[in-house]
């Protein structure tokens, strides 16, 4: 692995802008810093984190990765596990995206018949990354009642199939990663504090980008040179400087993955057909667009210039796909601000559902109501999501931005199981 990273410029010509504080900040040219070639970090925090990871890879010793999501928890450990020259594989399991009575048989794996469906015997995660690495994200999410055999294979080494009574050993190097705060978990009594204390053994906090502003310019620069080739645009994007302070003193809540999806948007509508035949710049405009749309949601009008289509075209599954997810992700939202709004005009309170105005009656001729419920909305999204992704319900609860546990649960309230 290298030690040293270049980073191009050849794509961006920016001159010093002042930003809102007065402080000038410019795209550097090239600078060399002593990092892995997939992190990115010209602050001085970052630097520190990779510094104490340098210096913990090496070693077996538990990590704990605090951070909010998308902050690129899950690169960090990758790193911690490249760094470590363990021969193993790098296994990643989603403890909140694993139905509850599942979990356990997922992580220790099970013997045949220990259940109803377990056909034959199984390997867990634990296994599966012997001589490697274990990277539990979601920790906070992990049920209470399993968090306690967790801590005893962390202490011990060893663990138990589901429905076997045979100790199993396992060298798995653990990394624990999560967007909660575990102390006030530990208080409020549904994390255990012995166990936090042992992931805790080395505790690295990843600040969010908006705390790290120093190292956007040079994401903008990597990330615009990735897409450009995944999306064969042809030609390096030239940013605007108004468009580099946007992005710069944007605050990024969904941190890096938000950059991302920003920058990928504005390369594929802005860039895939150019403004004229010389070059793509990327305007303020275009910017404010672009972070417009993400927050509420993109309307098919977010950008003046559509883009072109062949006649006949049918779009491609993977565009249906992201037109699905963004509906339903859309009409998610929208109930959201809906019974936001009823609660702060309290009429989410029985007492005062009797001075609602009555609905409206159907001008079809029909007394059907023509306002559905709420519950019946998120019925609906709930089957659409299902039978677009023919039962797969991880799928559609990723759609739905649910985790799995909560569509298991919301279908077994509704009684769609």
């Amino acid at each position: 692995m290298p030690e040293t990273l270049e980073i191009p410029s050849k794509s961006l010509a920016i001159r010093p802008k002042p930003l809102a504080n007065g402080v000038e900040i410019a795209l550097p040219r090239s600078q060399t810093v002593p990092l892995p070639k997939h992190i990115i970090a010209a602050s001085e925090e970052m630097r520190e984190i990779v510094s104490v990871v340098r210096a913990i890879a090496p070693t077996a010793i538990t990590v704990l990765l605090i951070g909010e999501s998308g902050t690129g928890k899950e690169v960090f450990a990758e790193l911690i596990h490249d760094l470590s020259e363990r021969k193993g594989p790098f296994v990643t399991v989603n403890c909140g995206a694993i139905p509850e009575g599942l979990i356990e048989s997922e992580l220790f794996g099970h013997e045949k018949g220990a259940f109803t469906g377990a056909i034959g015997q199984r390997k867990g995660f634990f296994e599966a990354a012997q001589d490697g690495t274990l990277l539990l994200d979601e920790i906070g999410e992990m049920p209470l009642g399993l968090q306690v055999k967790l801590l005893r294979a962390l202490e011990t080494g060893t663990f138990t199939r589901v429905g076997s009574t045979t100790l199993q050993k396992t060298n798995a190097r653990i990394i624990a990663a999560t967007n909660r705060d575990l102390e006030l978990d530990v208080r409020a009594g549904t994390f255990r504090s012995d166990l936090y204390y042992r992931l805790r053994a080395v505790m690295l906090r990843i600040p969010p980008l908006r705390n790290r502003r120093e190292d956007i310019p040079f994401l903008i620069e990597t990330m615009l040179e990735e897409f450009v080739q995944k999306h064969h645009i042809g030609q390096m994007p030239e940013l605007a400087p108004e468009a580099i302070e946007l992005l710069i003193n944007h605050e990024w809540r969904g941190n890096i993955r938000e950059l991302r999806n920003t920058l990928e948007q504005l390369v594929v509508l802005v860039c895939a057909v150019p403004r004229n035949s010389d070059r793509c710049v990327i305007s303020g405009h275009d910017v404010e667009r672009a972070l417009e749309s993400s927050i509420s949601g993109w309307d098919g009008q977010a950008f003046a210039r559509p883009l072109p289509a062949p006649a006949g075209h049918r779009e491609s599954p993977q565009t249906e796909r992201e037109l699905i997810y963004r509906a339903l992700i859309e009409l998610r939202t929208e109930m959201a601000d809906i019974k936001e709004l009823l609660k702060q005009r309290g009429w989410d309170s029985p007492r005062r559902a009797t001075n609602l105005p009555a609905l409206p009656v159907s001008t079809n001729g029909s007394q059907e109501n023509p306002i559905k419920s709420l519950d019946e909305l998120e019925t609906n999204a709930i089957e659409q999501a299902l039978e677009y992704y023919h039962g797969n319900r991880r799928h559609a609860a990723k759609a739905l931005g649910l985790s799995e546990r909560s569509l298991y649960r919301k279908l077994k309230e509704k009684g769609l199981e």
